[in-house]
């Protein structure tokens, strides 16, 4: 009889790796949030668009979903030291490409930059699932959010940060404006690889697979095994699609709000500060409640959490879309995009996980990472078009709509269970 919950050995191994996570989730969190406060804004001053600033934004959610192939493939074969720690390194890399294009004046190294700072994301998004790699299936949407929650106090931090690293770069160094921040999360991202090359010992992963192992030849990792999986699996689809949709409609918002808080003010000194603040409430509504979206999936199920978090999500673009330059309603539509972000990353992440035997985890995970940067880049790349053509209302009604179709496809499906398997 298979038990419960982890031998006791297992157990501290799992609690050595949750502390661990926890940490580098701030660290990284730092990085990515800071890149997200002020990338339109540097790609807006070097283009003079804001729809090439959206493209920016897109060009770091693409990053991180492509640069999911080889995670994938190197988590796999290696373990997830190996796959979380070439994703910071591309981090590392892509800030300071950022930072070098804000000095030498270049889109398209910032660009460049961007798409590899994607790295970072990625290595946040591999993180969850490295903590259920040896979660109990009743508690593993719970200890899953425990690491999705960790991000919050750098993620908050980070934008508020923004202004401070930026004003030292500027007044210290004669730096150009904006390259501060990058620089900042080149930091941050560097010490989150190195703590993780150097203590995630033993592998969550390869752990994992000694205690399933049933003699046979494991699959080769790949996001094509995790498409086949995604194929016949029920469970598991329902689960990349949610994840996917939640990501689609908060890049879509999000990721304009900046553009749409500067439109309505005059002084440029100021427009760092408030969408910091702004922006930082909202990465607050990503994280900060998630151990509670991990919970309810634990108890009531995972389709019951997608649903909640898709109507948070509807409720968030009728807010922020109705807000015109109001920065206070603004503040309160994008928490509720964090926080129906949170739900359907949660639930779906923990569905898909618990769809499939161990040994085939790391194909879907990455595709479903790869379908979710897909699908943000997509609403990141349009987001800036239709803010330029129509506004920023019309922005947030289009992210409403595409809630419903797939609202349909979770309504109508078949409930899976506590434990989120089928």
């Amino acid at each position: 009889m298979t038990p419960t919950y982890p031998p006791p050995d297992v157990a501290r191994i799992q609690t050595r790796t949750l502390t661990l996570l926890f940490v580098t989730q701030i660290l990284g969190g730092v990085g990515v949030a800071v890149g997200i406060a002020v990338g339109a804004l540097l790609l807006e001053d070097l283009t003079g668009t804001s729809a090439l600033a959206g493209l920016g934004q897109s060009s770091a959610v693409i990053g991180g979903a492509l640069l999911a192939i080889p995670i994938v493939r190197v988590t796999g074969a290696r373990g997830r030291r190996h796959g979380l720690v070439l994703a910071y390194a591309s981090g590392v890399v892509g800030a300071l490409l950022v930072a070098g294009a804000l000095y030498l004046r270049s889109a398209p190294l910032a660009f460049v930059g961007m798409f590899l700072l994607g790295g970072g994301t990625a290595a946040n998004l591999q993180a969850r699932y490295a903590a259920a790699d040896l979660a109990a299936p009743a508690r593993r949407a719970r200890q899953l959010s425990i690491v999705v929650w960790a991000t919050t106090i750098g993620a908050v931090t980070g934008p508020s940060l923004a202004p401070l690293a930026d004003d030292t770069l500027r007044e210290q160094l004669s730096g150009p404006r904006y390259a501060g921040p990058f620089l900042a999360s080149a930091v941050g991202f560097a010490l989150a690889a190195v703590l993780l090359w150097t203590f995630l010992r033993p592998d969550p992963l390869r752990i994992a697979r000694s205690l399933t192992d049933t003699g046979e030849a494991a699959p080769r990792a790949s996001v094509g095994q995790g498409w086949r999986e995604f194929r016949r699996n029920r469970t598991a689809r329902l689960g990349v699609l949610a994840v996917a949709l939640g990501h689609l409609v908060m890049v879509a918002v999000m990721a304009m709000t900046p553009i749409h808080i500067k439109h309505g003010m005059t002084d440029p000194d100021q427009v760092t500060t408030v969408v910091g603040v702004v922006l930082s409430l909202h990465i607050a509504g990503m994280y900060a409640l998630s151990p509670v979206a991990g919970l309810l999936a634990d108890r009531w199920g995972q389709r019951p959490v997608i649903l909640l978090g898709i109507a948070l999500l509807v409720a968030a673009c009728a807010t922020a879309g109705t807000a015109g330059h109001d920065h206070t309603r603004l503040a309160v539509g994008l928490v509720l995009l964090g926080l129906g972000w949170s739900c359907t990353m949660v639930a779906g992440s923990a569905m898909l996980t618990g769809a499939v035997p161990t040994d085939r985890r790391p194909g879907l995970q990455g595709l479903s990472d790869l379908t979710m940067g897909i699908a943000g880049a997509l609403a990141g790349a349009l987001s800036g078009f239709v803010v330029e053509l129509a506004g920023y209302p019309w922005l947030a009604l289009l992210a409403a709509i595409t809630v419903l179709p797939v609202t349909v496809l979770v309504w109508r499906a078949r409930d899976t269970g506590k434990g989120g398997t089928s």
